[in-house]
């Protein structure tokens, strides 16, 4: 009988669960990518991002002001505008949402799928 004692059970890292908890919802790293260069006008964001809906748009952006990644800030109108930026932390994602465009590039190339030379 084969020992499935909890030593021998791979564990997720969890690090790597709450990066995916948060990053593995749609729309989340798009929104991160569009807020690298700097601060983005609600409008802005929702027309740099095709499909996302305002309300899936906002509730995105309600979730990573929470985790504490982003700010809301209200511009001084008239118009009254928001806008959202990423704090400190929110930039911190700068290197690891570059790599992970890098490995699309060579490994996603072929209509999402990995090119038939990687598959080995």
């Amino acid at each position: 009988m084969a020992d499935h004692s909890e030593a021998m059970c791979r564990q997720v890292d969890d690090g790597m669960a709450r990066v995916f908890e948060l990053f593995g919802k749609r729309w989340t790293g798009l929104i991160v990518a569009t807020l690298m260069p700097g601060p983005v006008h609600f409008a802005d964001l929702r027309r740099a991002i095709p499909g996302i809906s305002e309300r899936m748009l906002s509730d995105r952006l309600m979730e990573l002001a929470a985790t504490g990644l982003l700010v809301r800030e209200v511009d001084a109108g008239p118009p009254l505008r928001v806008s959202y930026r990423l704090t400190e932390a929110g930039l911190a994602m700068e290197p690891s949402l570059k790599e992970l465009g890098r490995w699309a590039e060579t490994y996603l190339t072929d209509g999402g799928q990995c090119p038939e030379r990687f598959r080995k």
